[in-house]
């Protein structure tokens, strides 16, 4: 098995425990936008996978500018220094599959497997699949420890098992 640097792995952890994002988007005023959404890994897309309503705001903005980012973080504990909090931010094109498709299909899998709860709203119809394939990251796993990383490396930490 070949070597995963410790950074790698910290930001596989991460991946793997966090199961809610904060989604950055640009309106049509230029305005930023960020939302709270659930995300999933599709491994074999090299893809962030999150579930969207037509009424939301950041749909309609993804759609019209695609460039997107996606911040991933521990949470803070009682007392805990919060400055230090592992977290890393990806940036990324969001493309929404075709509904029914191999891609859209591949989406739906990794999404119901993080989020069973959801697998009745992936039916409804004002409801997309948004696949982000991230293009580099930046990555700060403690004080003191933060580096930028490319896709490469970002898809090296999305191979993680799912948690």
């Amino acid at each position: 098995m070949a070597h995963v640097p410790r950074l790698t792995r910290q930001l596989q952890q991460l991946l793997v425990a966090q199961r809610v994002a904060a989604l950055g988007t640009i309106g049509d005023d230029g305005a930023p936008l960020v939302s709270m959404v659930p995300f999933a890994v599709e491994r074999g897309l090299g893809a962030f996978v999150i579930h969207v309503s037509d009424l939301a705001a950041h749909t309609r903005n993804l759609q019209a500018r695609p460039s997107v980012s996606l911040l991933v973080m521990q949470p803070a504990g009682p007392g805990e220094p919060v400055h230090a909090l592992p977290r890393v931010t990806f940036d990324g094109q969001a493309r929404v599959p075709a509904p029914g498709g191999d891609e859209w299909r591949a989406c739906r899998q990794a999404y119901v497997e993080r989020f069973p709860e959801a697998a009745f709203m992936t039916e409804l119809g004002d409801f997309r699949f948004v696949a982000i394939e991230p293009a580099g990251a930046r990555q700060v796993a403690g004080f003191g420890a933060a580096r930028s990383i490319d896709a490469a490396e970002v898809r090296l930490a999305m191979q993680a098992p799912a948690g």
